[in-house]
């Protein structure tokens, strides 16, 4: 017996007249992104160099000597003379103003050098915990915390990820915060907290559980804590492929009977979830943008050693099948690209709730495509490639772990095999 086949009606069709496919960057944008572009070639990436060499031979390696500090603090002064200041955000008044989607062109940009965006002070997490303090904190918060973070003053860090639990799904959340008196007291560990080892990070969002007998979507909610509380004690780095990523670190931290006052609460007890909806739509899309701008890098590193090494009397990008693999490079690349744009449209015309599938999407799909290509510049570099004298062990270790970080591959395919699965 034959069945019918009646095709669904899904939300990805092609609409040339649909604005979700118009992904041009904005007119008015294009002078800023050109900005960029030249002010990472002249400022940026020179400063880089010197970073580097100022922090040779220090003695505390979870430290920045006051010299490193100076040159980046002259980088970032003249970013904020030029007005390249918090692209990230979308409020004209603290931020540019700019959309997703033009956003996501520059970010591409700012990743194709370490520094590029704490020098116009666009890094995670300190970009996501802005954006949260901006859209729910209180006139104090901002005012004590979200001030100094815009000005570049100070650095963040968001504690959410634990180690005795599958921290992935959040309602595993086992952190507690109960309010005795006037004050919140945290107990719990985490881990893999990124940049809390850095010297000038002052202040996290704890996401912590704080009703367990309400329904399982109230029982978080998120906590300002200063880093300098006491019982918020730093047990050690985490190491990342062997390597501790001094001086920033992934820490893991434990809190015992850690006492915030009862105002340092974001938005309101049981509300941690509807916060993480405003801080990791955005927040992952961020890092895809960033991660292609890494691809990118890693091809024209694989293009520069194939065609400046020989082999069995041919050029390396001439052997074997590495045509063929910088071809696929440049091709996965442009898909990627496409897929975040359009993944940024759509959170700037449907909204961030709205766009989570697209969000999903590409969170699972970038760092996945970008690590392949990133492989294979190593592999056509030889031995150099996982070398110091090259930076594509670094950027392998980066976009690896992103495959954890905001949620792991698995958890985006679930949310978006369902969404296909429940379309009509």
């Amino acid at each position: 017996m034959k069945h019918a086949y009646i095709p669904r009606t899904t939300t990805y069709n092609l609409n040339p007249g649909e604005e979700l496919n118009d992904l041009r960057m904005s007119d008015e944008v294009r002078p800023l992104y050109e900005h960029v572009k030249k002010f990472i070639r002249e400022t940026v990436d020179p400063m880089s160099v010197e970073f580097m060499r100022l922090g040779e031979g220090k003695k505390d390696r979870w430290s920045f000597t006051p010299e490193q500090l100076a040159v980046l603090q002259k980088a970032k002064d003249k970013a904020k003379e030029e007005g390249l200041w918090n692209f990230f955000l979308p409020d004209h008044e603290t931020g540019q103003g700019l959309k997703n989607l033009d956003y996501a062109y520059i970010a591409v940009e700012l990743a194709k050098n370490p520094l590029a965006s704490e020098t116009m002070n666009c890094s995670a997490p300190d970009t996501g915990n802005m954006e949260v303090l901006e859209r729910v904190g209180t006139k104090e918060q901002k005012e004590k915390w979200l001030k100094p973070l815009l000005a570049g003053e100070i650095r963040s860090a968001y504690a959410m990820t634990e180690p005795n639990v599958a921290s992935s799904d959040a309602k595993n959340i086992s952190t507690t915060a109960k309010l005795v008196g006037d004050e919140w007291v945290i107990n719990g560990e985490k881990y893999y907290i990124s940049g809390a080892g850095d010297p000038r990070c002052k202040i996290m969002i704890v996401m912590v559980k704080t009703n367990p007998d309400a329904p399982p979507s109230k029982q978080q909610s998120q906590i300002l804590v200063p880093t300098d509380t006491p019982g918020v004690e730093i047990l050690g780095p985490m190491h990342v492929f062997g390597h501790d990523h001094a001086p920033r670190g992934h820490m893991h931290l434990r809190f015992n009977n850690c006492r915030v006052p009862k105002e340092n609460i974001l938005l309101g007890e049981g509300r941690g979830f509807e916060i993480s909806q405003v801080r990791l739509g955005p927040g992952r899309i961020h890092h895809c943008m960033r991660t292609i701008g890494k691809a990118e890098k890693a091809l024209d590193l694989m293009v520069s050693r194939g065609l400046t090494r020989e082999a069995f009397g041919k050029k390396i990008a001439h052997l074997g099948g590495n045509l063929q693999i910088i071809a696929q490079a440049r091709c996965e690349i442009e898909a990627m690209r496409l897929m975040v744009l359009k993944a940024a449209k759509a959170m700037d015309v449907l909204g961030n709730k709205e766009a989570r599938i697209w969000v999903s999407m590409v969170k699972a799909m970038v760092p996945e495509r970008a690590c392949k290509i990133i492989d294979q510049a190593i592999q056509m570099h030889g031995a150099t490639g996982i070398s110091q004298w090259s930076p594509l062990g670094e950027m392998y270790q980066d976009v690896r772990h992103l495959r954890f970080a905001d949620g792991p591959d698995e958890v985006h395919w679930m949310v978006v095999g369902r969404h296909e699965l429940s379309m009509p």
